[in-house]
């Protein structure tokens, strides 16, 4: 089967579901997809490069942020996929018009900052990969992500399914990396468990560390383009096939974002484990590699490796994909995918030759955080609207717990802010 083919074959599998001709778990595979890619963006190298400094340097102690974190994602991204199921249009459309235009410019640029800090980490994320898995120069390793990042945008003209098929195979590949990694480097089970559902936050850095945590999970991009990615695949005919194609989202989200949340505290569990105490407060990714393959060996540093390589090529892709939906969302404008990538590719090239790589990617994951409300605040207001959703609207407990959650974010935002300036 061609890979249009394979398109087609899965539009028309969901058509049959959506019409009670078909059932089973085929016809529910057909309907993956969406959360599986918007998922990548919480397995990108700054989640590498915040959990790798959370677990060196507090051991465990920083669990319940990943997990909270992820539990706040799945909210989000499951009314995110709703808006779009629901209105036939993305998250930055429905802001396009529905908000006066100057706030709307002004979302747009937050969001770009946005776009642009997440694609650094992931652009970033794969050349140090490649550059320490074939040991070449971090430039050679920039341009060879962005060759491959090309050849798998380009399965976007034989459909969306390629495109997915692609990306699931490497998130795949990053949460069998993690697994094998708890296999070699053993965590203290008792500790990980205990940190999980304790909150503790001691020490000058851990708030940083907490929002950079926050800011690395929660993707104001990825918020944005999976909205769009639910609009194309099968639209809905009526309000009894949008319910089920929001019933179909929420299951999908639940188990991508959950796998992506196992994979995310597994990274500070590895860290805990391997270098609290043999390398504590670690701050760079190529030492992190270095401080492996002596301690346990160079099977765990190229598992790390791989890992990092799959989390950067992936996350790049899907980086590039949201840079285009969130531009042609808020102005209408829209360019070729190549083109954005090759945009968003400079800024990482000037960073690698004038900062640390790990710093940078750290810093970035804050600047996320700092720009997160602005998507969350929008998602809270359109969902609560009758004139957007229709039927649909988010009922007020949904609603209560959304507001709050973007509320404490903020909070935790404006604390970060507040330390940085009295420090």
């Amino acid at each position: 089967m061609t890979t249009a083919a394979n398109t087609t074959a899965t539009v028309a599998t969901m058509r049959d579901a959506l019409d009670h001709q078909r059932r089973g778990l085929r016809s529910m595979l057909a309907f993956a997809g969406p959360a599986v890619v918007a998922s990548v963006a919480y397995m990108d190298p700054g989640n590498f490069a915040t959990n790798l400094q959370a677990g060196s340097t507090y051991g465990y102690q920083l669990l319940w942020v990943v997990l909270l974190a992820s539990l706040v994602a799945m909210l989000f991204q499951a009314m995110s996929a709703k808006l779009g199921i629901v209105t036939g249009r993305s998250l930055a459309e429905v802001c396009r018009d529905e908000f006066a235009r100057p706030l709307v410019v002004a979302m747009w640029i937050a969001a770009e900052i946005g776009a642009i800090a997440t694609d650094l980490a992931e652009f970033m994320g794969g050349a140090i990969g490649i550059s320490l898995l074939f040991d070449v120069p971090l430039g050679w390793g920039l341009v060879v992500t962005g060759v491959v990042t090309f050849a798998i945008l380009s399965l976007d003209a034989q459909g969306f399914r390629p495109l997915e098929i692609v990306i699931a195979a490497l998130v795949a590949v990053i949460g069998l990396s993690y697994l094998a990694e708890l296999v070699i480097v053993p965590p203290d089970w008792h500790a990980a468990l205990f940190h999980t559902f304790v909150p503790q936050l001691h020490g000058k850095d851990a708030l940083m560390l907490a929002v950079g945590i926050v800011g690395a999970t929660i993707m104001p991009h990825s918020i944005y383009l999976h909205s769009g990615l639910t609009q194309h695949r099968a639209p809905a005919r009526n309000d009894a096939q949008r319910r089920q194609l929001v019933s179909f989202s929420n299951r999908e989200v639940a188990v991508a974002l959950g796998l992506a949340a196992l994979v995310n505290m597994a990274m500070v569990a590895m860290a805990a484990a391997a270098f609290s105490e043999t390398a504590p407060g670690l701050a760079d990714i190529a030492t992190a590699y270095h401080t492996l393959v002596p301690a346990l060996g160079a099977g765990a540093g190229v598992l790390f490796l791989i890992s990092l390589l799959a989390s950067g090529i992936s996350s790049s892709v899907v980086g590039t994909m949201a840079g285009q939906n969130i531009m042609q969302g808020f102005v209408g404008f829209k360019i070729p995918l190549m083109a954005r990538r090759l945009i968003t590719m400079v800024p990482a090239f000037i960073v690698c030759a004038t900062m640390n790589p790990m710093t940078a990617m750290i810093d970035s994951q804050i600047v996320l955080s700092l720009v997160l409300p602005v998507p969350l605040i929008a998602l809270v207001v359109l969902s609560s609207r009758r004139s957007v959703m229709q039927g649909f609207t988010a009922g007020r407990r949904l609603t209560v717990a959304a507001a709050v959650t973007a509320a404490a974010i903020v909070l935790l935002n404006v604390a970060l802010l507040w330390q940085a300036l009295a420090g």
